[in-house]
């Protein structure tokens, strides 16, 4: 099994930045790609950005492009998403997760497994 930890959401206001972390108890590195999503109250859940297993690839929705940032440190498992110009519109769930089917996706349906998420808060 793997499991996902998610830390570093909160409150903070417009322009202002947070840093995500994905703590994951994969023990082979770089064998599963990441992805972060996140959910607004009464919306689908969309995806925010995806990394590969190698981190050589990477996704952004065009939503966050030029704002948010993927990566991975293979040598701790973790993953990150620096959040930088927040927006109201940020405001959601985050989730983290995992993919040991496919190399690199953005279909939440390539993923299986998932955090418990974390709440970013954006206020103007």
């Amino acid at each position: 099994q793997v499991q996902l930890v998610e830390s570093g959401g909160g409150l903070v206001q417009a322009g202002g930045s947070l840093r995500l972390s994905c703590a994951t108890s994969i023990r082979t590195s770089g064998s599963y790609a990441m992805g972060w999503f996140r959910q607004a109250p009464g919306e689908e859940r969309e995806v925010v950005a995806a990394i590969s297993r190698s981190g050589s690839s990477t996704y952004y929705a065009d939503s966050v492009k030029g704002r948010f940032t993927i990566s991975r440190d293979n040598d701790k498992n973790t993953v990150y998403l620096q959040m930088n110009s927040l927006k109201p519109e940020d405001t959601a769930v985050y989730f983290c997760a995992a993919s040991g089917r496919v190399l690199f996706t953005r279909n939440p349906n390539g993923y299986n497994y998932w955090g418990q998420g974390t709440q970013v808060t954006v206020s103007s």
